[in-house]
């Protein structure tokens, strides 16, 4: 089922950031987002995700079926990285860990507490909870962050890997992942208060 954006208006604190955005996302698909920190498009990803209201538009199939990764890896640090995984797949009614370990060479980490992780470990685990979700659309906010580039490879190939399945991403980031995917520059959809730097990136 494709996941359907219609004449989406997006905002924060009632002022609107980008509008009139329209897109389809459909299976074995990407969608990556561009445009300068500031222009609105971490608001459109929770949007899309249903974290917060839209101003107008709509957002169809993307119901129950969106796992979403931002800034914050989503750890507890007191939990091993092996029950971090067997948490968020028990969480989303999942058992199997053992591949998304793999994937993310997480292997030899998985007695470790995440509290004593690198930022690096720490962004490795908090993508491969994608993994243990099921969940068809991954919805991902500059997913590279803290990676160095056989990390940035091993995420760009477990993407490959979901869409291959049949799964969707949309995708913010300012890096060429080498996925085959569809571009989106938000910028068009700015209103003038975006165009004006009225936005933080960070908290939109």
């Amino acid at each position: 089922m494709d996941v359907t954006v219609t004449d989406l208006a997006v905002g924060r604190g009632g002022v609107p950031l980008l509008a009139g955005v329209s897109f389809v996302l459909s299976p074995g698909r990407a969608l990556v987002l561009r445009g300068p920190n500031g222009s609105g498009k971490t608001t459109l990803l929770r949007t899309v995700a249903g974290l917060q209201p839209a101003l107008a538009g709509t957002v169809s199939g993307a119901e129950e079926r969106i796992a979403y990764a931002a800034h914050a890896d989503g750890l507890k640090a007191a939990l091993t990285v092996s029950e971090n995984l067997t948490f968020w797949a028990a969480v989303f009614g999942q058992s199997q860990i053992t591949p998304a370990l793999a994937a993310f060479d997480l292997e030899g980490l998985a007695t470790r507490r995440a509290g004593a992780l690198s930022a690096g470990q720490k962004r490795r685990l908090g993508l491969a909870r994608l993994m243990v979700t099921g969940r068809a659309v991954w919805v991902l906010d500059e997913p590279t962050v803290s990676l160095d580039a056989a990390s940035v490879t091993r995420f760009a190939d477990a993407v490959r890997a979901h869409l291959a399945a049949g799964g969707m991403a949309l995708i913010a980031t300012h890096i060429d992942l080498g996925i085959e995917a569809d571009v989106l520059d938000v910028t068009g959809f700015q209103t003038q208060a975006a165009a004006l730097g009225h936005a933080d990136e960070a908290f939109l």
